[in-house]
């Protein structure tokens, strides 16, 4: 695994493509894989899932992979060092300059990682902010076969949130740029609220790349 220098190293283009980003965050099973996939539709985004990449990465079968398992079934974060590599990696590839990232930065580790390599401070954070019970019920309902649905691993995903990615949403609402969003409610009653803070605050914003995690 390369280190965060080594991938410093890497990002010439993107740096100088000055990509505008929008953070998206919030617990497991807020929706936000849901909402991008609206603002995908809406405003002609491109959708990259990071998430997506992590699981690539187990499917592979190496080491990286194997490691990238045993942390999501013990619902701990991957260490930023991987998570920001295959993050810039996805971000440099995606041929748009407007990046809408979900659920990263996940902890302060990645929030200091992402500034110290990628550089590109976020213009918008959406927080969807939902009830644990709600998060709870629709995790369980999804069905999608992933190993990190089941209900031990969900309630540790959910303190992990709480004492990790909290802070983080704290830390950007402190600069100003978090729109809260009530994401407990029916998803298109959700997207409508999105639609207003992402078109009042990034309202030149038509085509974008969308990365997930």
């Amino acid at each position: 695994m390369g280190s965060v220098t080594d991938v410093a190293m890497e990002k010439g283009t993107l740096a100088q493509r000055k990509p505008t980003v929008v953070f998206v965050l919030g617990g497991p099973g807020s929706g936000k894989g849901t909402q991008c996939d609206k603002i995908v539709q809406h405003f002609g985004f491109t959708h990259i899932s990071t998430g997506d990449l992590l699981r690539d990465e187990i499917r592979s079968g190496s080491e990286n992979g194997t490691m990238i398992q045993r942390m999501m079934k013990e619902g701990k974060m991957v260490p930023p060092e991987l998570t920001i590599k295959l993050l810039q990696k996805a971000m440099q590839e995606c041929g748009n300059d407007k990046l809408l990232i979900d659920g990263f930065p996940r902890n302060e580790e990645n929030r200091a990682a992402y500034e110290a390599v990628i550089k590109i401070e976020p213009k918008l954070v959406l927080f969807l902010d939902c009830s644990e019970e709600e998060m709870e019920r629709r995790l369980l309902n999804r069905n999608q076969g992933r190993e990190d649905d089941n209900i031990e691993t969900i309630r540790k995903r959910f303190k992990v949130f709480k004492e990790s990615t909290l802070p983080v949403i704290e830390y950007y609402n402190s600069k100003g740029k978090v729109r809260k969003i009530d994401a407990g409610k029916p998803s298109d009653e959700v997207f409508e609220d999105i639609k207003f803070f992402f078109t009042s605050t990034c309202g030149n914003i038509k085509h974008s790349c969308c990365v997930i995690l």
